[in-house]
């Protein structure tokens, strides 16, 4: 499914005040507001990271995830976290191509190589749909199933 997305992919320092405050919005309204979970979610990872924005036609912000660089997250991998779309751009196809731009930008910055995830249990067919294996791991993150993830090259 072709997309009229614009995908810009930073580091942390790269970002405009404006564009950090536009994501962190998306996702307290998603990962907290509408999933009902308080949590911290300026966990400190951002500064390591990079991030991959996907803006739609009319200049909103309507897919991101959060690149991580081996040892941030997992010792030996590096991850993709942090993964939204906006309510106002589901139903699109935004989810897989974000995913595959993600997997691709991580291939660019850190090279071929295995990536892990911690993906919410009820999107385990979603990542397995994009070569995603479960490694078996499942456990609660705040108060949310989830299961350890990788993505051989």
């Amino acid at each position: 499914m072709e997309t009229n997305l614009q995908y810009d992919c930073k580091p942390f320092s790269a970002l405009s005040v404006d564009e950090l405050y536009t994501l962190m919005t998306l996702r307290q309204e998603v990962f907290v507001v509408e999933q009902n979970c308080p949590y911290l979610d300026a966990d400190g990872k951002d500064q390591k990271s990079w991030h991959l924005l996907g803006w739609d036609e009319q200049g909103r912000l309507a897919a991101y995830a959060r690149i991580l660089p081996p040892g941030v997250s997992y010792p030996k991998y590096p991850s993709i976290g942090r993964v939204v779309t906006a309510p106002h751009s589901r139903g699109k196809g935004y989810g897989r191509e974000l995913m595959q731009e993600a997997s691709e930008a991580l291939y660019r910055l850190f090279g071929r190589c295995p990536i892990k995830l911690s993906a919410q249990t009820y999107l385990l067919q979603f990542y397995e749909s994009l070569g995603f294996r479960s490694t078996g791991e499942a456990y609660l993150e705040d108060d949310i199933p989830h299961t350890a993830m990788v993505k051989y090259v």
